[in-house]
Parts: C-alpha cells; sequence; structure tokens
C-alpha cells in the first residue's frame, strides 16, 4: 500500500486544518487506518483511527477537536483538525492495515513522508 499525506502548514492557535491521505493498492474499504504524528525526540503516537466499518478512536489529547473520517471510493483519509494548540505542531502520518490491532500499536514497516502541522502565532 502506498500512502501519500498532505494538507500540513502553518496555522495560528485557534485555527483548523485538513489533512488528507491518498491510499493506492489496496481495497480500501477493507483497512484500517489512523493517523499518526511525530514531533522531535519523541516517539510517534497515534491521533486518531478508524475500523473498516467506520468506528472511530482519538486519543485523548484531541477528542472534540479532531475527527477521522474516510472515503472509500475515492480511496482518502482525511483528518479535519479544528482548535489548533501549539502542542499540536508535529509531523503527521497515516497508515493503514488490514487488523485494528496493529493501527491501535503503529506497528509498520514502512511510513509516508508526512506532513508537517505548524501552529504558532
Amino acid at each position: 500500500v502506498q500512502l501519500v499525506e498532505s494538507g500540513g502548514g502553518l496555522v495560528q492557535p485557534g485555527g483548523s486544518l485538513r489533512l488528507s491521505c491518498a491510499a493506492s493498492g489496496a481495497i480500501f474499504s477493507l483497512y484500517a487506518m489512523g493517523w499518526y504524528r511525530q514531533v522531535p525526540g519523541k516517539q510517534r503516537e497515534l491521533v486518531a483511527a478508524i475500523r473498516s466499518g467506520g468506528v472511530t478512536n482519538y486519543a485523548d489529547s484531541v477528542k472534540g477537536r479532531f475527527t477521522i473520517s474516510k472515503d472509500n471510493a475515492k480511496n482518502m483519509l482525511y483528518l479535519q483538525m479544528n482548535s489548533l494548540k501549539p502542542e499540536d505542531t508535529a509531523v503527521y502520518y497515516c497508515n493503514v492495515a488490514l487488523d485494528f490491532r496493529t493501527v491501535l500499536a503503529g506497528d509498520f514497516r514502512s511510513w509516508g513522508q508526512g506532513t508537517q502541522v505548524t501552529v504558532s502565532s
């Protein structure tokens, strides 16, 4: 599966961004998917996940502010980020797996290039 993240940028605190992840090489509707983020010197962390059937999970730090969604017809995964805070600054990655436990664990051999999100005034 090939993944390409986009949509990052510089935004002021309180602002919004929508990240996109284009996936190819997979039957999209069968996969669980996740958004992750990483800052230098820290481990990559799961931000949000979505099962193949659409049930979602969120990290406590983003609940109520971020929304994960997918479009099976377009093979696209999205992360709508609202009320952004400086601590949301990170490189954001997406990844997919048939097993939702893999998505929750973030246990992948390869990652895309990610997209940088910077929240600053």
